[in-house]
């Protein structure tokens, strides 16, 4: 029985309950209605019987009359698809200008029925578009999607050998009571995620000279690889005048290509800044709540400790490891059995001249 068959059982149940009684507010008190309610039921049913009792379904009946035609609501699809980031009034005074008659409201309606009402998701309907066709995308709709962190465009860095990319940056922690501004030095090798890091207090070119020629170089001359190109960001401590900039010339010295990231756009060192975020979660996170730093050397000893661990001991999913760590798969590009130490001893470690200028 339906819900409207119900209804009606019910209201011929009130009109018989109330002649039996002969009480129409105990028939309605019973029956859970109003008395005004009765008297509207009686007359509907002394004029037009059973079939007048029965509930009709309110609202229109099909398509809603203010719906947008279906070639119109195409028609916004496609104008959204090449410009996604547009509003939409913006988006119905353009198309209107192409002949296609329609207001804010009907372009806010189909992205309503279509789930686009914001900005990201109409970019993920882009790139949802773009995974599965062939068409190429415009200059216009790479950039948005390039701004969005799409990973709809090829993004994976080509490294085939060690010591051909590394990628370096400058890693702030933060403000540490008794120590300062703590700045981390960080250089990851992109072909095997081989990761160098050093602490300072300051963010100065000698500072990520010193990472370096105290850390980075040492390692790679041990293992007799050449070091061949370095990407940076376009920082201060990274760029400056070739003739007198330290980071500049150190390159310069050790015939190291120096290459810098697009302007605004961090995904383009993408190898390092996910090494920061490790970093961050796994080291700082939990040892900065564990110790009470005083001196930088401090910061420095655990996060040696965990370099050790994140270098030899950690797996890493990603294409190219695949569950590898970075020390097995430098060992299996080499062809060799064992690897220098890759953080120095904590007995033999000294300060260096860096150190000394920015402490």
């Amino acid at each position: 029985m339906s819900a409207s068959s119900q209804r009606t059982k019910r209201k011929l149940s009130l009109l018989q309950l109330a002649e039996e009684l002969g009480n129409v507010s105990k028939a309605c008190q019973l029956m859970g209605y109003h008395r005004d309610s009765f008297y509207e039921i009686k007359r509907a049913f002394q004029t037009g019987g059973v079939a007048a009792l029965v509930e009709q379904r309110r609202g229109p009946r099909g398509p809603h009359p203010n719906r947008v035609p279906p070639e119109v609501e195409q028609a916004i699809l496609d104008f959204c698809l090449a410009h996604p980031t547009k509003g939409s009034q913006f988006v119905a005074n353009q198309l209107r200008l192409q002949g296609v008659q329609v207001g804010q409201s009907g372009v806010r309606g189909v992205w309503q029925r279509h789930d686009m009402l914001t900005r990201h998701k109409r970019l993920l309907r882009l790139e949802a578009q773009a995974r599965h066709t062939t068409f190429v995308l415009s200059d216009e709709q790479m950039r948005l999607l390039e701004r969005a962190g799409s990973d709809v465009l090829p993004q994976h860095v080509e490294s085939n050998a060690p010591g051909e990319l590394l990628n370096q940056d400058t890693f702030y922690w933060g403000t540490l009571k008794g120590v300062g501004k703590a700045y981390v030095q960080v250089v990851v090798d992109t072909f095997c995620s081989l990761a160098f890091a050093k602490v300072y207090t300051s963010k100065m070119p000698v500072t990520a000279a010193d990472t370096l020629f105290d850390r980075v170089l040492p390692f790679y001359e041990a293992i007799g690889v050449p070091m061949q190109a370095m990407l940076t960001d376009n920082g201060r401590e990274f760029c400056g005048k070739p003739d007198s900039h330290p980071y500049e010339l150190l390159l310069a010295m050790e015939n190291i290509e120096h290459r810098t990231t697009k302007i605004a756009t961090p995904r383009t060192n993408g190898f390092v800044e996910r090494m920061n975020r490790t970093l961050l979660d796994e080291c700082f996170r939990v040892a900065g709540r564990q110790t009470w730093y005083i001196t930088p050397d401090e910061i420095q000893r655990d996060l040696d400790v965990f370099l050790r661990y994140y270098n030899l001991e950690r797996s890493h999913q990603g294409y190219r490891l695949k569950g590898r760590t970075p020390a097995k798969a430098l060992r299996e590009a080499l062809q060799i059995d064992a690897l220098p130490p890759i953080v120095p001893d904590p007995e033999e470690t000294t300060e260096t001249e860096a150190e000394k200028l920015v402490a």
